[in-house]
């Protein structure tokens, strides 16, 4: 595991930024106890230093007509390195694929994948993931209900 160099004021930074991304650096600084200069600075080498990888606006994805999402466990033939890569690349080039994880368990992969409704996931699943070669099994969850989705992440343990 790489190791982490921040120190209170960046993990404040960081908390701060994934509550309100949107904040002006002069709000950033004065609810952090620094002055506009340093706490510019500070966001810039946290970024350079790949602690923070981005900004992005959080949609209501019902709003997008987005509001169906399942959750599936994939299992695939075999783990040769070079099938699972191109298996890989096959779904995270998917843009219904919100998340994809290798995971340990039943499962090889456990996706995540969002669409409007009942229908279109058929299409997904049929005309699109289950065509990859590789892909022996495909379990579906289907979401009822978001109680909580996209959470700042929690940095408590680097006190």
């Amino acid at each position: 595991m790489p190791k982490c160099d921040l120190d209170a004021i960046d993990r404040r930074i960081i908390a701060e930024l994934q509550a309100d991304a949107r904040l002006t650096n002069v709000d950033l600084a004065q609810r952090v106890g620094l002055s506009p200069s340093p706490c510019l600075r500070r966001v810039k080498r946290l970024e350079q230093d790949g602690y923070i990888e981005g900004y992005r606006a959080t949609l209501r994805r019902e709003r997008v007509r987005l509001g169906f999402s399942v959750f599936l466990g994939v299992k695939i033939e075999g783990h040769a390195n070079e099938r699972a890569l191109t298996f890989e690349a096959a779904v995270t080039a998917m843009p219904e694929v919100v998340s994809c994880h290798l995971v340990s368990g039943e499962a090889d992969y456990f996706l995540e994948v969002v669409v409007p409704d009942l229908e279109h996931y058929q299409r997904f699943l049929v005309g699109k993931l289950l065509n990859l070669p590789i892909v022996r099994e495909v379990r579906s969850n289907i979401s009822i209900q978001t109680l909580k989705a996209g959470a700042a992440l929690p940095l408590a343990h680097l006190d």
